[in-house]
């Protein structure tokens, strides 16, 4: 099999792009996305800049959640193509210079899987424990009070053992028990297998729910004062809970520990998806913290809120990174598939587009891109009978669900579906997408992707940004100030993050301007920078 080699650290820093298959090339003509696809577009991620990919499941699954319900963590699904074409992505990738990583869901299967139907099937089988079952009160009720993410109770009766079984999404997705030490082997093998087969990577779903408390107490209710949107819509009764015994279970550093050791053996990283609307920082820095866990995650922090982000929550975040996980390593997105694209949910200009992708590229932290974000999609606005996500039907209207940001991926501006496809796609191409598709990017000097090359070329020319350390983080109304040091450099950053003009001091040295290309102005002699609205001054010290 492709297996590259790599140097070990090549995690830190690095722009992952995130493709969700199922809407980013259709090979074959049945309106989905495939892994003939992705191999036939990965030229335009090379070009971009990227130095990998994550793709979303593309296992066997009866897609009740699309994919993230594995029925076989081991296969392709017919509707992606076959193993032989993951082979091709990989060779493909390989030779282009960019890294692949998968996504592995490992706390929860699908009700379809080999496993679920065999424990379910008695309660004195080999697998009998391989999935979280317990006894309903002696009123019949469910064990505790639980939710799940999607709605309703975490807990769904089953009739062949007369229990309840644990699912903290779907009922279809069926919780797995990592307090077994044969599901914690089952999941490691199931890692060798594609390491093996030339992945160089994981993004893990929800790492931190994989362990439930044993004694299943009930979570304590969350005062109003506490609740937030961060990881679940406001409409969503999940938020009304503290969820101090359904997820978080300090046991799920051992199972990442094991993982990471495995990893160790490859050169091959991944990247933790926290989801807490309350410690997802703290967690982030307790996954990531020292060289024996993940090497990185990402919380929902810049992948929340429906305003642009100002330069003091840029800095309180920031700041509480350096707190809480200074060992450790984040990840940063401000868009992905479970959440609306930041184009328009912080109702970005062109202008301001730009200056918030410059700014990523500064971040201390490796960072995620998501397919269509280089091309500056706005979210799609569906109708209801167009919907697919179950989360979206399950509260819509108030939360129309995750459809708007996983339409699919354009290409030509002038051909059938934007290029997506020769047949109806399985969700809708908006009209609005097709004007802004790749060709006809390409042939507008003005388009963001031509920043968004521009951008991460950038960050790769300067090893300060992205292995080095941040500090002097600074805040005002308007413009957010810090400084990227490493590798003999030192360089300082400013960001106007606002409509009008703004005016900052430079401290006193020799600061040379630099980024051009991406807007970045000079400072006057006297160490005045003059900003204008959503511009960026980028300056570099000179010895």
């Amino acid at each position: 099999m492709s297996v590259m080699r790599k140097d070990p650290d090549w995690w830190r820093g690095a722009v992952i792009y995130q493709i969700y298959p199922r809407s980013y090339q259709d090979s074959n003509g049945d309106g989905v996305g495939d892994l003939l696809g992705i191999v036939r577009r990965l030229p335009h991620i090379a070009r971009l800049g990227a130095d990998a990919i994550w793709i979303s499941p593309f296992f066997t699954s009866p897609m009740k959640d699309f994919g993230y319900d594995v029925a076989d963590y081991c296969d392709v699904d017919p509707m992606f193509g076959t193993l032989a074409d993951f082979d091709q992505v990989i060779e493909t990738a390989h030779a282009l210079g960019i890294k692949v990583m998968i996504d592995l869901v490992f706390s929860h299967t699908s009700d379809q899987h080999p496993w679920f139907k065999e424990s379910r099937a008695s309660r004195d089988n080999p697998k009998t424990d391989w999935y979280v079952w317990a006894d309903p009160k002696p009123d019949g009720t469910a064990p505790n009070n639980w939710l799940g993410m999607f709605g309703g109770s975490a807990w769904q009766w089953d009739t062949r053992r007369e229990q309840y079984y644990l699912h903290n999404f779907l009922t279809q997705q069926p919780d797995l028990n990592h307090h077994s030490a044969e599901v914690q082997q089952a999941l490691l093998d199931v890692s060798k297998f594609w390491l093996d087969r030339g992945v160089d990577g994981f993004r893990l779903d929800v790492i931190n729910y994989y362990m439930h408390d044993e004694k299943l107490r009930d979570n304590p209710a969350l005062p109003l004062a506490d609740r937030n949107d961060v990881a679940a819509p406001k409409v969503n009764p999940y938020n009304y809970q503290l969820h101090l015994y359904d997820r978080n279970h300090p046991r799920n550093l051992e199972f990442l520990r094991k993982l990471r050791t495995l990893m160790n053996g490859y050169n091959a990283a991944a990247v933790g998806e926290v989801g807490d609307a309350q410690r997802g920082l703290e967690l982030l820095g307790e996954y990531t913290s020292g060289e024996d866990k993940v090497q990185m995650s990402y919380a929902f922090e810049f992948l929340a809120g429906h305003a642009p982000l100002s330069p003091q929550t840029f800095k309180t975040v920031l700041d509480k990174v350096a707190e809480v996980a200074a060992d450790g390593w984040a990840c940063w997105a401000f868009t992905n598939h479970d959440v609306a694209r930041h184009i328009s949910r912080w109702g970005l200009s062109p202008q301001a587009a730009r200056v918030y992708t410059t700014l990523m590229v500064c971040l201390r932290g490796s960072l995620c891109l998501y397919q269509g974000e280089e091309l500056g999609l706005p979210e799609a606005d569906l109708d209801y009978e167009d919907l697919q996500d179950p989360y979206g039907i399950e509260f819509w209207p108030e939360f129309k669900g995750r459809d708007g940001a996983r339409t699919p991926m354009v290409w030509e501006e002038e051909a059938p579906y934007a290029g997506f496809s020769q047949a109806k796609p399985w969700l809708p191409v908006p009209r609005a997408h097709a004007r802004l598709a790749v060709d006809a990017a390409e042939r507008d000097p003005a388009a963001l992707l031509h920043h968004y090359r521009r951008a991460l070329a950038f960050r790769r020319a300067h090893l300060a940004l992205r292995k080095g350390d941040m500090n002097e983080i600074a805040a005002g109304e308007q413009v957010l100030s810090f400084k990227r040091s490493g590798n003999g450099e030192q360089i300082q950053c400013y960001f106007n993050l606002s409509g009008h003009p703004a005016r900052v001091t430079v401290p006193a040295g020799r600061w040379v301007t630099i980024a051009g290309e991406l807007g970045s102005i000079r400072p006057d002699p006297d160490h005045s920078l003059h900003l204008g609205p959503w511009q960026a001054s980028i300056l570099i010290l000179q010895a």
